[in-house]
């Protein structure tokens, strides 16, 4: 491949990544061309997306995009890079599926938040809470106190209007 067509190459992947912030690189080595197709399908639909890379015009891209501490990750044989969906906790998720799913799909790290993560640490995204789960929580903590207010003020008329219900049934019988 000549210089030209490499340089060229390697802008292109600057122009991709340059708005990805977070993402998961794997290795797809091992899957076959119908399962590849599906399971790119099915990401695609989540938001997700696949690019295969060569790691050297990878790691000059990153360099160059300002994100050296995730040139560690594209040191040997074939990468691909997931990015996409809400967060690389979602995309981490959607992957370990397909981990599970083809027994080919290896995790090999991810870069968060300007930080290279190893093998095991990429994996244990999928383990994480999603962000739209985090909000559901915080939702419902911020909701908590509203509802025993509501609970406390409702609650003694209740046992009131009980009181004045027996009483009107207890003077209806006597009269």
């Amino acid at each position: 491949m000549s210089k030209y067509i490499k340089e060229l190459l390697q802008k292109e992947l600057e122009e991709k990544f340059a708005d990805v912030d977070d993402f998961l690189v794997v290795a797809t080595k091992g899957v076959d061309g119908n399962t590849n197709n599906e399971m790119r399908g099915i990401l695609k639909e989540k938001g997700i997306r696949l690019a295969v890379v060569k790691n050297a015009m990878m790691r000059r891209a990153m360099d160059k995009l300002g994100r050296s501490s995730s040139v560690e990750l594209f040191t040997s044989g074939p990468c691909t890079v997931a990015y996409g969906g809400d967060s690389v906790v979602d995309v981490a998720k959607e992957l370990a599926v397909w981990v599970k799913k083809t027994g080919a799909v290896e995790v090999r790290g991810a870069y968060v938040d300007g930080a290279a993560l190893g093998t095991a640490a990429a994996e244990l995204l999928a383990k994480m809470k999603s962000r739209s789960e985090l909000q559901g929580e915080v939702l419902m903590l911020a909701m908590s106190p509203g509802r025993r207010v509501a609970g406390a003020i409702v609650g003694p008329g209740g046992i009131v209007a009980g009181c004045v219900k027996g009483l009107i049934e207890k003077l209806e019988d006597a009269a």
